[in-house]
């Protein structure tokens, strides 16, 4: 039997064993304990989202992370590669050798062949809730990096993405920091709407973006036409895997990213 723990998240570049979509978004904000039986007992307060919360995590620790058997144990297996496969290389952002990049795309066209939800856009459920970026194909080099302050300046912090199923609405959040100058931690939010096209498809509508502090829209000002052409997730995006903790997409622009779930709603339910 699956058992439930609480964990708070350490918001860094490393932590791997985790797309680019915002929205306005009702959740309930977390304060609470586990339960023997799994339930989320909180104190709740609904409220328009405030994306800048650290959200409190929960992580389902089940027998199905070993003793598998058969495909189940193959696409363990591959998922373990997979993550193996990412470390050290900051979600590819900053670009990464060819081999490497070849290497993943092998181990993530291996984990879309066996993926569980062949059809996703039915089982929305599946998707709703918070997902840190682990990797995407999406590069930010040469002078876009210099123009953006991206090298010695501004660190680029954790990718999150929360869904919120019900009104087919999303936000990215792109979170920011320099050292010595804590007036310019912030984030990046964009907001979107989707609509689903086909089973495994969703269209995507930019609808706004933001940038909190304003000393940091202070910094990308300038060149804030060049931050949005990276980030804007406006197009089409197919789902080519999803499970209880992981999905990948790729978009309309040959872009792969690969998500890992921080935490999950249901309906109401965990």
């Amino acid at each position: 039997m699956a058992t439930t723990k609480l964990v708070h998240p350490s918001i860094t570049d490393s932590h791997l064993n985790p797309l680019i979509l915002r929205g306005i978004i009702n959740i309930t904000k977390l304060q609470g304990s586990v339960s023997a039986s799994g339930i989320l007992h909180s104190k709740t307060n609904t409220s328009r989202f405030n994306v800048g919360f650290r959200p409190t995590i929960l992580t389902r620790v089940s027998e199905h992370s070993s003793g598998l058997l058969g495909g189940d144990q193959t696409l363990s297996h591959n998922k373990t590669q997979l993550y193996q496969a990412l470390q050290g290389i900051n979600r590819g952002i900053f670009g990464i050798p060819s081999a490497k990049k070849s290497e993943i795309e092998t181990l993530v066209n291996q984990l879309e062949s066996q993926n569980p939800t062949p059809n996703p856009t039915l089982n929305l459920d599946k998707m709703g809730g918070w997902w840190r970026l682990v990797y995407s194909t999406i590069s930010i080099l040469g002078s876009k990096r210099t123009k953006l302050g991206l090298r010695d300046f501004i660190s680029l912090d954790e990718f999150f993405q929360i869904i919120d199923v019900d009104k087919s609405k999303a936000v990215n959040v792109i979170k920011f920091s320099a050292k010595g100058f804590s007036l310019l931690n912030g984030q990046l939010s964009i907001e979107a709407s989707f609509r689903i096209a086909s089973p495994t498809r969703v269209v995507i509508n930019f609808e706004d973006s933001t940038i909190t502090p304003d000393q940091l829209m202070n910094v990308f000002q300038k060149n804030y036409d060049v931050l949005l052409g990276i980030f804007n997730p406006e197009g089409w995006l197919d789902i080519t895997y999803v499970d209880d903790s992981m999905r990948i997409g790729r978009d309309d622009k040959g872009n792969i990213f690969l998500s890992e779930e921080v935490y999950h709603v249901w309906l109401g339910r965990w």
